[in-house]
């Protein structure tokens, strides 16, 4: 770091900077995972990572972000908050229990996260690079092989609660991470303890028991793996459970009692789309593949692809047609929209309505 440079003054700035680009936590620490690597090798052998093969492809890499970007010795971590204002966590349990809804992750209602924390986290590396002078840096948001959550425990941001995600006292776990990796040796912060204590309500909640013990997770079994990360036929043994989540699952981030205090975000980027917070199963059904490439234009969603949408959606409908409080009327439209687009369906899709239809 240049002499010149008052390292006080220099983090006040980058906690002034940072709010100013939407960020609400900013903590640094260094490369030095220690543990964490050795319980994701762990984690990869016992094929817990299931069909997310670059998990294990760039394992090493993970283990250490200096072996990623060449010269790293810190790593900037930051936090936005993603919940919009119109959020509340009653509704969303009251919507799981309505089986004709469609139910959506609430990170994935707005704009993707990918594209917004990105462009800020640019946007931040020039500004801090005209303060400083040039330096060595590369910006990440859940798009490199890094240990985001594991950095971000480390730097201070919060700990790790028994789901696996990341909580801290100010915004529960609603929030998305991101990270610069730079050459500057700035100092550190400390590290947070954890306050999650004998309360295990995460566990308890989780429709498919994919949080095997505290702290453990087997992506084969979570409803959010599932949904978006498994390109196959969603297992039999999980479909009940899956009820009418057809993207993503939250019940392990709406019971958990630290999310009292999440707060909502101020950006617009992150406003619900195309009323994914009240739509219907048969509503986003009727969507053609031209109308789900347009209305998720931007989304995080698009990425899953019309096929798998499709695959998440018949099985949900299938649960609402084995749902003895559905009304047979509407069982009657959900039946006819199944069957007229059997014939038509790709034969992941067609699988999956079939057994809607004999549910």
């Amino acid at each position: 770091m240049p002499n010149s440079i008052d390292q006080a003054n220099l983090r006040e700035w980058l906690d002034e900077q940072s709010r100013q680009l939407g960020f609400d936590g900013l903590r640094i620490t260094d490369t030095h995972l220690g543990l964490a690597s050795e319980r994701l090798h762990e984690w990869l052998e016992q094929g817990r990572h299931g069909q997310m093969e670059y998990m294990a492809r760039h394992a090493q890499l993970r283990s250490d972000p200096s072996l990623l970007v060449p010269g790293t010795v810190r790593v900037i971590c930051v936090t936005m908050n993603y919940l919009s204002p119109t959020i509340d966590f009653d509704h969303e349990w009251q919507r799981l229990a309505l089986p004709t809804q469609a139910v959506v992750s609430l990170y994935a209602r707005g704009r993707d996260y990918h594209k917004v924390m990105r462009n800020r986290l640019q946007e931040f590396a020039q500004l801090i690079e005209k303060q400083i002078g040039a330096f060595g840096y590369r910006v990440f948001t859940d798009s490199a092989p890094l240990m985001e959550v594991e950095l971000a425990r480390k730097a201070g941001l919060g700990w790790r609660g028994k789901h696996t995600l990341l909580l801290n006292r100010e915004s529960g776990s609603t929030f998305f991470l991101g990270e610069i990796l730079v050459d500057v040796p700035l100092p550190v912060d400390q590290e947070q303890e954890s306050h999650c204590g004998t309360c295990q309500a995460c566990i308890d909640v989780c429709p498919t028991q994919a949080i095997t013990a505290p702290y453990q997770l087997d992506a084969r079994r979570c409803i959010s793996y599932l949904t978006i990360e498994n390109p196959d036929a969603i297992p039999v043994e999980f479909r009940r459970a899956m009820g009418n989540r057809v993207y993503g699952c939250d019940d392990c981030q709406l019971i958990c009692p630290w999310n009292k205090f999440a707060q909502r975000t101020a950006l617009p980027d992150f406003a619900e789309r195309h009323g994914l917070g009240r739509t219907s199963l048969l509503q986003l059904w009727s969507w053609t593949e031209d109308e789900f490439e347009k209305r998720h234009e931007g989304s995080a969603i698009r990425r899953i692809g019309y096929s798998r949408w499709r695959r998440n959606l018949a099985v949900a409908i299938g649960n609402a047609l084995a749902d003895s409080a559905v009304p047979d009327s509407d069982k009657g439209l959900l039946r006819d929209a199944l069957s007229d687009a059997l014939r038509t369906s790709d034969a992941l899709v067609a699988e999956h309505i079939q057994w809607a239809l004999d549910s």
